[in-house]
Parts: structure tokens; sequence; C-alpha cells
């Protein structure tokens, strides 16, 4: 959502913050912009449309200076436009701002201000934060900007630059996620890691109502109340080229083929070593008399996917909520609550704002994340994250995956610590997760037949998605997927429901695509197949079944046999290949799918 990159040091910043900007698309945009101090003042550039577009009016600018904002926009308030893109300038030239984020109290301030005859130059709530610094502004950069924040309402991770100050850039933030970076040739301020990874893999993470003051050989902390702080600086352990294709023609499919390594280092992190086994162990789940898991998009899936393996192993009632809707239904949580965060980025903002009430109430928060250092990771009583690495394609696979094999962990663990399994089940099903990641490189092996029949698919309309038990939950991924790349509308359905509705919209060509790898299901499934074929449907399944005769009506695309409750670790990697090749047999956008972001940091 949005990306922002900010630099203040002793060499050309045009080239850095672009190519900043470039490590930021996955983040999703609409258009983008910089603003460099120069020799007469701000330089600023911006462009609705891709950065190719914004490089191609940069070609015939000479701009040059060592202080600059960038800025990738995702249009929340106003059109994408070149008027609406960031950075602003407030009407007298004299402040420049980037801005991620949601200003609530926007509306009232902007009338405020056009009162005083303040003219706007767009339709943003993002403009106010300049036009309102301008406003406040009396020689003291820092006062203005605390003056700014204490007046601002809503979520904001901004970066601020003033003619006045042609060395010195101030970061804030508060529900949004940004971190300063610091070289030997400048110091930076980024949304995300990989825009600074070039330069440095050493950072500070800002926590809410922070303010970072960068200038290009120093960086000071304060509070809201002007004190100094100390914080520690950390390293990023991502190497360079886990932010690069690697020779891949996107990043989807490279993180696809990392899968087996990820599910590899993150059961190691889980089983063997690490900070995550520590956590693991010291979890009383005898404390606790229900589990609610509450996340968004692909992480709610694997939330469903937990469902059926924490209450089938565990024998204790878990309950899935979107995040969207839990902040807002009064949930029934006390203190004999577990609540379950599930968030790659750890910055979603539903995700943060259900954490927040799960706690208020006196809830206890585990979260599993893949971002150190980000919001839920610190507010959270528990933290588990995932060995995914950058995840740079907007659609997830490999933390989607990382967060399952924590999930199947957990669950393992709780059962034991419940002696709901006896100790030589308990071994069992661990030495079928530490399989997994050896099953996973050998459906790998096998992509060109995925390739091949996924390019017959691309002239569907629809296609829906079918499973029963916990086939129906990993259908739910299988479907996002499919819709969030390929365009193609998609839904997965519980078999039991067809007669329900669905077989409803079943007509000739249909394609059916059936999870089966539950055997006490496989005749109920089967039932399900031969009634949509007989209604004109084609369908392929994905499952570990031997009893299929294929046709023209009829393929299978097989697994390798795992314990049923492990089994979507399997299917998902078929259905992320499926839906990847299906959008690049229709040459689309796959890593930065339109309308789309990496990481909604706004409702």
């Amino acid at each position: 959502m949005c990306g922002i990159i900010g630099y203040a040091g002793k060499e050309n910043a045009v080239p850095i913050i672009v190519d900043g900007l470039k490590k930021l698309e996955y983040r999703g945009y609409d258009s983008a912009g910089i603003a460099i101090y120069g020799v007469d003042g701000f330089d600023v550039v911006k462009q609705k449309g891709r950065l190719a577009a914004l490089e191609a009016r940069l070609v015939d600018r000479t701009i040059t200076g060592c202080l600059g904002l960038g800025h990738t926009r995702w249009a929340t308030h106003g059109e994408p436009s070149d008027e609406n893109s960031h950075p602003h300038l407030g009407s007298k030239n004299k402040i420049a701002i980037v801005h991620n984020g949601i200003i609530e109290n926007y509306k009232r301030l902007k009338e405020r201000l056009e009162q005083k005859g303040v003219r706007f130059a767009s339709q943003t709530d993002s403009e106010v934060i300049a036009q309102l610094a301008e406003n406040y502004y009396n020689g003291d950069l820092l006062d203005t900007v605390i003056h700014v924040m204490n007046t601002l309402e809503g979520s904001y991770a901004m970066g601020i630059m003033c003619i006045d100050d042609p060395d010195t850039i101030i970061a804030v933030k508060k529900d949004n996620p940004l971190i300063i970076g610091v070289s030997e040739h400048g110091n930076f301020m980024a949304s995300d890691v990989p825009a600074i990874l070039k330069h440095t893999n050493k950072v500070y993470y800002l926590n809410d109502k922070e303010i970072a003051v960068l200038k290009k050989d120093s960086v000071q902390f304060y509070n809201i109340d002007k004190e100094s702080l100390e914080k520690s600086l950390e390293t990023i352990t991502w190497s360079l080229d886990s932010a690069e294709k690697g020779g891949y023609p996107h990043f989807m499919l490279k993180e696809i083929t990392e899968q087996p390594k990820i599910i590899q280092d993150t059961i190691q992190s889980a089983l063997k070593s690490g900070e995550n086994k520590t956590i693991i162990d010291n979890i009383n789940i005898k404390s606790f008399n229900k589990i609610v898991i509450t996340a968004c998009g692909s992480a709610y899936n694997a939330g469903v996917v937990a469902k059926y393996v924490f209450e089938k192993l565990c024998r204790i009632s878990v309950e899935v909520e979107l995040a969207s809707e839990f902040r807002y239904k009064d949930a029934i949580i006390d203190e004999k609550t577990l609540v379950i965060l599930i968030s790659q980025s750890g910055e979603t903002a539903d995700t943060i704002a259900a954490m927040r009430e799960a706690k208020s109430k006196g809830a206890v928060t585990l979260s599993i994340v893949n971002v150190v250092g980000s919001t839920i990771a610190k507010e959270t009583d528990f933290c588990l994250y995932t060995a995914a690495g950058p995840e740079i394609a907007v659609a997830t696979t490999k933390a989607f995956s990382a967060q399952l094999v924590l999930l199947y962990i957990l669950a393992v663990n709780f059962a034991a610590k419940l002696e709901k399994i006896p100790q030589e089940t308990e071994r069992m099903l661990l030495a079928e997760i530490t399989i997994l990641p050896d099953k996973v490189s050998n459906i790998l092996e096998h992509v060109p037949y995925i390739q091949m029949y996924a390019s017959s698919c691309i002239g569907y309309k629809s296609v829906f998605f079918l499973g029963r038990n916990i086939d129906y939950a990993i259908a739910l991924e299988g479907s996002l997927k499919l819709k969030e790349i390929s365009y193609i509308h998609s839904e997965a359905y519980a078999g039991g429901e067809l007669k329900h509705g669905p077989i409803s919209l079943v007509e000739n060509d249909t394609l059916v695509v059936a999870i089966s790898n539950c055997g006490r299901l496989n005749e109920k499934i089967t039932s399900n197949v031969e009634q949509v074929i007989s209604r004109g449907a084609k369908v392929l399944i994905i499952g570990n079944r031997t009893d299929i005769q294929q046709n023209e009506k009829l393929s299978l695309i097989s697994i390798p046999e795992i314990y049923e409750l492990f089994s979507p670790s399997l299917s998902v990697i078929v259905l992320q290949l499926f839906s990847y090749y299906v959008a690049a047999n229709k040459g689309l956008d796959i890593d930065k799918p339109r309308n789309l972001a990496k990481s909604v940091t706004v409702e």
C-alpha cells in the first residue's frame, strides 16, 4: 500500500530514489513521483501510471540534489492522476511531503485552511498535511511536524522536507510501516527493506508517534514531546539476491520454487532451534478454553485450514474471523481466549485493529508474521516468525506455506500438552511435517504438466473450486490465487453445498477444480464431480487419488501421499502453479496485479 523512500546523503538522490521506488513496486501503485531539493528549491516530477512513465519524464530533466523523497501511490482519496500523485507541496512551495495512510479528519482541516485562503491542487487527504505544515511553520521544522502530528487523526507514514532546511528530512509514523536505514554515504527512510537493501542492511524500526530527523551524516530520534530517544540499530539478514528475480520471469514463480527451503527453514526454527521453538514451548494452552484466529486474505485462508487441524488434534473450539469483521462485532472473548493473528507484513490495518480489540478484552495474543519489527510482531504477547524472507509478488505463496507449517506445529504441540494425542502419534505427526519440503520438491519436478493444463484454461470467465473438510479450506486459497492474478472470476464451495445453489451456475464447458485428499470423503467428492460433468462441466482433480480414469472431461494432477491434515501444503503448490501459468499465458502483470497492494495498511 503505497511506497515511500527518502534520502539525505552525499550522492545524487535521483537515481537512488528511483531505484528504491522500483524495489517497492510490489506494494501496488497507480502513480509515482519524486521531489528533490536542488539549487532553486524543490524539483517535483510526478506521473500517473507505472514508474516507466515517470522515468520517461525524467530523461529530459536535469535534476540533481542530495536530499529527496519518492513515492508510489495507491489511490484512496482522489482518482489516479498527475495532480493527486505524491509528493505534495504546500501552496507556498515551502514544504514537501509524501504520505502513506488515511487522514480521517482531512475534510475538516481542509475547510479550515480554505477559509484562510489556502488553495488546494489535488483531491487527496495527503495534501492537507503539506498545507497544514506550512500554516503552522514557525521556523522550526521539528516543532511544526509535532504540531501537525497532534492535529491529524488517522494513520500515516510520512516524510517531510522544508525549503529552509536543505539538509534535513523528518520521518514520522503512526499505524503504517516506516524504517530508517543508515549507510556510509547517507541515511534513508523507507516503507520496506527492499527499497534500501542495495545500500545498507542496518536499520532502525520506528514505533508509533516516533520521529526521526535525517541528515547526511546523522539520525536523531524524538518522541512527540520532543524528548530525545535512544534506539537500537538492527541488522537485516535478507540478502540482496532474495529481493531480485534471479533469472525468473516473475517474482511469483521464483517464490513458488523457493518453498521447499522456506518450509524447511520454518520447520527448523520451530522444532529444532531458534526463538520460535522457545515461544511455542512456553505457551500454556491449558490456560485457554477457546482459540480465535483472525486475519485477512490468504492469511485468513491459512486460518481456515488451521481450524480443521486444531479441532481434530486438540479437541478445542476454534473460531476463524475476518479481521475486518472481528474488529466491529464485539467478539465474545476474554482472558481464557487465545487469539492468533496471521499477517505476512505484520502491518495489515484490519488485523492490527483486531489485535488491539482482542487485547482490550483481556485475550492473550499470538501472531504469525514475516516481518521483524512490524507493528503486530511488537504488540502481541507472543510472536512466531515465518522464515520466508522478502516476498515481492503481491500474491502470497511462500509466506502462506510458512504460515501453514507453523500452524501445524502449534496444533501438534498443543495437542500433546493437552494430552489429546499419545507420544507415538506426536512423533508420527512431526515426522510427517518434516518430510513436507521433500514432497513439495517432488511436485515442483512435475511443473510442465501443470503448465500444459493451465495453457488450455485462459478462456474461462469463471472457475469453481470444490472440496470437502480440509480440502474445502485450501480450495478457498486456490480460488483467491486465480482471481488475484488472472482476473478470472472464481469461487470456492464446500462440496456438500453444491446442490444448495452453486450447481445452478454450472453449464457446458464450465471448469471445476476439485481438491480430493480426504480418503474417507473420496466417494463424496467423486459424486460432486459426476454431478457437474453430467451438466457439461470439465473437471480438474488435484489430489492423491489413484482411482481416477482421465478423459476429455476429467483430468488429474496427482500429489504425493501425506497425512490428511497436512495435505493443504501440497495441494496449494499445484494451485499456485495453476494460477500462475493461467495468468502467464494471458500475458498479465503477475507480480503487480491491478488494484491490489501487497500490504493493506489502510481500511
